[in-house]
């Protein structure tokens, strides 16, 4: 049935094209599913017909206006399509799911849709997770057509639980959140793609049965409406973002009016609103992460120097130099503290915080007592807990760029230990990278072959593991040069290839920063002439561009610039015997953290600011709302937590930072407000702490065998299981491999594998320990085989073909997967 409405939908049929579900009259009873439905649309789409019924409850109500967020939340994510911005619209698309399957408890978004029809709840789940595919395949029309079917399932079950005339209004408000979203692109000077948005709005309008509801109701507020919408798509097709915010605004002021006149009680057209507002608090978070890497970018690429320093305290104890080291360690303790990234860091991930924290004192101890196995191991801590927090703060992509640069660090440091005559050691620091890339830390090795096999194949095959590693370990000077320059051109191409100017430059100064540090430590040993030529190489490469860095620090502050090169000469006069190298390189390096941030911050254009002017808009729209008074007067906490988190909201829209948690805090508070107003306070589906509550808790749920925590040491490669995606989606691997899937984010997750889609003769493999795939599906019902938050299913493969996987609870969002054994 909902194959045959997508296919119809996806030949422009006529007969669908008339169809408005939201003109469904009646309602269902609490908790009655659509095979008792009272409501009947007729097979000629052309009408509806309905039994009445009681009228429906506070919580049906409250319930009813949230759905109009994932309504919203779908056309933002078609809009950033329009706009060309396809990874953000997926990115989009799976928030929105991730933040469906937490919306827990009996009136929760999640399980209210759900016992309102099983129809509507999986078809909205199948179109949500279509929309994120087709965003990802960069198909705009095909996702018309899925944001279509959200928005008739969602639109439908509110007319099944609020009636048709409360339905009406929800309507004529998700109309006005996609106003919203036009002013959002257009600051984001996404100028057609904000005309287009406010015209399909227009024409969703003209087509809607609440047309006529409103032009009876209220004609002022319906000619308003209109004229509003037309005044925003002319002022975008001429390039004035701030006509169309006041359109926009003007847009959403009329439907919210139109809405009272058209519901049944103001209650619904007030839950109504606050949903909107808090549409508008997702569309200045999708604008806020447009033009530029966030601040948690420049946080992790700052994170990233610390890592290369730790390996110098290391290297250093093992040349016999345990003062130096242990000063380095200390030296990287008392920056960090003092550092921007310190408390980014503490935020995203509390355990790599205290695990980088203790490392770094295991470092220092070590080095004091001239341990250089101790100090090795404490080094590995160090990164292995830096590698988490750089997770928890970039994207995948980013994470992949800063570990290619990373990586160009450390074969800078089995560079520098070949030229002190210690091959083996050298060979041994490449021979660990090389095993790192094999288990696809930070996703590098995936991100690389994806990004070019040519690069891929060059790296891996001929530069690293058939030519450095073997030149080291047989002393080949000229072989060592060759492909030391083969593998540091091949990793800087891939970050020039994959990130933007502002994300490569972020990355190359903390390199420079690590090389520097090198450079001081060769002048501790007493090899100035190698240390003089390793800071010459760093300028060489800053004056040639540095993939976009020189100009981009330049343009960014060129006070700093300045500063930064008289540093960089500065440390490369020390290291000549002039001076103290190391207290030059830690000026350097004060600079070179400086101009990460800098050119981060200036990346990000006009965005951030416009994002705060979306909430802002929204934050004085409320307070002039009829709605203002009507929350304040039905609970006066949360109307005062409802005004706060909006204005946290608008404050980390300002600095840039904490985005994410304020627009969560915020939807939360949402919630509640909806409820309150709507008259259900004590039903809202928000726990006192602001979190989930009502749904299944995690200590709940059971893993079963090879469900561990962490990831073992021995897995030869890792997927990620993000909020709706297994990364990388495609893996290959060979016979006996173990591969270890890690809960990285989002709700429990199973792996589960097709057992018509893996090899003739393979053993079933799930995680719970299931023999096949029907008892995979009963145990997770159950409340078994679930993965959670630090936890890790882990297989190993021994039969070679083709096996396709899947998690259970999120497949309708795309969450499959593929492994390939050879």
């Amino acid at each position: 049935m909902a194959t045959n409405r997508r296919d119809l939908l996806k030949a422009g049929s006529a007969l669908l094209a008339g169809v408005s579900l939201a003109g469904c009259g009646g309602r269902l009873e609490e908790g009655t599913s659509t095979t008792t439905s009272r409501v009947t649309v007729t097979t000629d789409a052309e009408e509806t017909t309905t039994t009445g019924g009681d009228p429906p409850s506070a919580a049906e109500l409250a319930v009813a206006a949230e759905w109009n967020v994932y309504r919203a939340m779908a056309h933002d994510a078609l809009a950033l399509g329009l706009a060309g911005e396809f990874d953000a619209a997926a990115t989009v698309a799976g928030d929105t799911f991730e933040k469906f399957e937490k919306a827990s408890g009996e009136w929760g978004a999640h399980e209210a849709l759900e016992s309102t029809g099983k129809e509507y709840y999986e078809e909205f789940e199948e179109a949500l997770g279509q929309l994120r595919e087709r965003a990802g395949g960069e198909n705009v029309e095909e996702m018309r057509v899925e944001t279509g079917l959200v928005s008739e399932h969602l639109s439908a079950a509110q007319t099944a639980r609020a009636g048709t005339a409360n339905a009406h209004a929800l309507d004529l408000l998700a109309l006005g959140s996609r106003a919203s979203t036009a002013a959002a692109l257009a600051g984001a000077e996404k100028f057609d793609a904000a005309a287009t948005v406010a015209g399909d709005a227009y024409a969703a309008f003209e087509e809607a049965d609440a047309h006529a509801a409103l032009e009876e109701a209220d004609g002022e507020s319906y000619d308003a409406f209109e004229t509003a919408l037309e005044d925003a798509q002319k002022a975008a097709k001429n390039g004035r973002p701030k006509r169309v915010r006041e359109q926009a605004s003007a847009a959403l002021d009329a439907a919210a009016t139109g809405a009272y006149a058209v519901a049944d009680g103001e209650e619904a057209a007030g839950a109504g609103y606050i949903a909107a507002m808090q549409a508008r608090g997702y569309d200045a978070g999708a604008l806020s992460s447009l033009g530029g890497p966030s601040t948690d970018f420049a946080h992790a690429a700052a994170l990233n120097v610390y890592r290369a320093r730790a390996y110098d305290a290391a290297w250093l104890t093992a040349r016999g130099r345990s003062d130096r080291a242990k000063a380095v360690a200390q030296d990287t303790f008392a920056h960090f503290e003092g550092a921007k990234s310190h408390e980014a860091l503490e935020e995203a991930d509390g355990e790599a915080y205290k695990g980088f924290e203790a490392g770094l004192k295991d470092l220092a101890s070590a080095a004091g007592n001239g341990d250089a196995e101790a100090a090795r191991k404490a080094a590995d801590a160090v990164e292995r807990h830096l590698r988490a927090g750089i997770s928890a703060l970039a994207t995948p992509t980013e994470a992949a760029m800063l570990q290619a640069a990373f990586f160009r660090a450390r074969f800078g440091d089995a560079r520098e230990l070949y030229a002190l005559g210690d091959g083996a050691a050298a060979a041994s620091v490449a021979q660990g990278l090389f095993e790192r890339f094999e288990k696809d830390h930070l996703g590098f090795h995936e991100a690389l072959e994806s990004a070019s096999e040519d690069l891929y194949e060059g790296f891996e095959h001929e530069h690293l593991q058939k030519g450095l590693i073997p030149a080291f370990e047989s002393g080949n000077d000229e072989e060592v040069e060759t492909h030391f320059a083969g593998v540091n051109d091949a990793l800087f191409e891939f970050e020039t290839k994959v990130g933007s100017t502002a994300r490569v430059s972020a990355a190359e100064s903390g390199l420079m920063s690590a090389r520097v540090f090198d450079a001081a430590a060769l002048s501790a040993l007493g090899r100035s002439s190698r240390a003089r030529s390793v800071v010459q190489s760093a300028f060489q490469h800053f004056e040639e561009g540095a993939g976009g860095f020189h100009e981009a620090l330049e343009g960014a502050d060129r006070e700093l610039y300045e500063s930064f090169e008289s540093r960089l000469n500065a440390v490369g006069g020390a290291a000549s015997g002039s001076g103290d190298a190391y207290a030059r390189a830690k000026e350097f390096d004060a600079d070179a953290v400086a101009g990460i941030y800098a050119v981060v911050a200036n990346a990000g254009g006009d965005f951030g600011g416009a994002a705060a002017s979306v909430a802002r808009d929204a934050f004085a729209g409320f307070e002039e709302a009829r709605v203002h008074e009507m929350l304040e007067e039905a609970d006066r906490e949360t109307y005062e937590s409802f005004e706060s988190k909006l204005n946290e909201l608008v404050g980390a829209l300002d600095d840039g930072t904490g985005v994410s948690g304020a627009l969560g805090a915020f939807a939360r508070a949402s919630v509640r407000a909806e409820f309150a107003v709507a008259g259900a306070p004590e039903k809202a589906p928000v726990g006192e702490g602001g979190g989930e509550s009502g749904g299944e808790s995690e200590k709940q749920l059971e893993g079963g065998p090879n469900v561990v925590t962490g990831v073992p040491d021995d897995a030869d490669h890792v997927v990620d299981m993000t909020a709706v995606a297994f990364e990388p989606a495609e893996l290959t691997v060979k016979k006996g491999d173990t591969v270890a899937f890690e809960h990285v984010g989002g709700e429990p997750h199973s792996v589960t594998a097709d057992d018509e889609k893996i090899p003739d003769g393979a053993d079933y493999w799930a995680s719970g320990g299931f023999d096949s795939q029907e008892k995979a599906v009963k145990g997770w019902e159950s409340g078994r085989g679930a993965v959670q938050s630090g936890q890790s299913y882990v297989h190993t493969f021994e039969t070679k073909g083709t096996h396709e996987y899947y998690c259970i609870p999120h497949e309708a969002a795309g969450m499959v997967g593929t492994i390939v054994v050879e």
